[in-house]
């Protein structure tokens, strides 16, 4: 028994090294940063290529994240639809008030809330992957540019105050188009710093938005699919308002 414990002990060790050594393969040290003109005009080449303006225009929009969560956002109303599971959501984004329903059977109490709340969470989050370039002028950010080792140049947002993490720092690599080609992240609720994803499937919404659809973090791929977007949510979904469940009430 001792000699199995000694082994499965070894193992557990040979393990944690190996761990351990990915991820010191996969880091990337905080650089040094340089706020002003130069990272200003690389802000404003990124909003350029992903048409922010097109962006702001894009009254409602429908994706799917990781084969997992279906949302439906209505950015003109602030309302929000995740389906997760047989879990179906619907509620303000403001008041973070609603409905919500399990295999078709209304929730009620803490229940619903419970529901909303996770609901909220992870349309900050998905939310956030889907479209984080128009938020590099979001209260409390702060830019710099990053010259590269191997002479690419980056821009450094530090998410200083606000969503749910704040703190957070982003290091977005530029392609020659003015798309990032990918980011590297410092943020607390990923243990290795500096780890490096793609940024690439880059889409165009019908409203002439860019978006990117897949990030590859070595073996692991996160992906948006089913992604569709319009100015007005009827022009997305029909004349049926989707989210007349939740309207009109009281």
């Amino acid at each position: 028994m001792r000699r199995v414990w000694k082994r499965l002990c070894g193992l557990m060790l040979v393990g944690a090294i190996g761990v351990a050594a990915v991820g010191a393969a996969l880091s990337n040290a905080l650089p040094e940063s340089v706020p002003g003109a130069a990272a200003e005009a690389r802000t404003a080449m990124l909003e350029d290529a992903i048409h922010l303006e097109a962006w702001e225009q894009t009254g409602a929009i429908s994706f799917v994240f990781a084969g997992h969560h279906r949302h439906l956002w209505d950015r003109k109303r602030g309302l929000h639809r995740l389906e997760r599971g047989s879990t179906v959501v619907m509620y303000d984004l403001k008041t973070r008030t609603g409905k919500a329903w399990r295999a078709d059977v209304p929730l009620e109490g803490s229940e619903l809330r419970t529901a909303i709340d996770r609901a909220w969470m992870i349309w900050c989050n998905d939310t956030f992957w889907l479209n984080p370039l128009a938020k590099l002028r979001d209260p409390g950010v702060e830019r710099g540019a990053v010259e590269l080792p191997d002479g690419r140049s980056g821009l450094l947002v530090h998410y200083a105050q606000g969503g749910m993490t704040p703190g957070d720092r982003y290091l977005w690599i530029l392609g020659e188009d003015g798309l990032p080609t990918a980011w590297r992240m410092w943020v607390s609720v990923v243990p290795i710093p500096g780890l490096e994803g793609s940024w690439e499937g880059w889409t165009t919404l019908s409203t002439g938005a860019v978006i990117s659809t897949r990030h590859a973090f070595g073996p692991v791929d996160l992906w948006f699919s089913e992604v569709a977007g319009a100015q007005t949510l009827s022009k997305l979904v029909g004349d049926v308002d989707p989210f007349s469940p939740i309207l009109h009430e009281g």
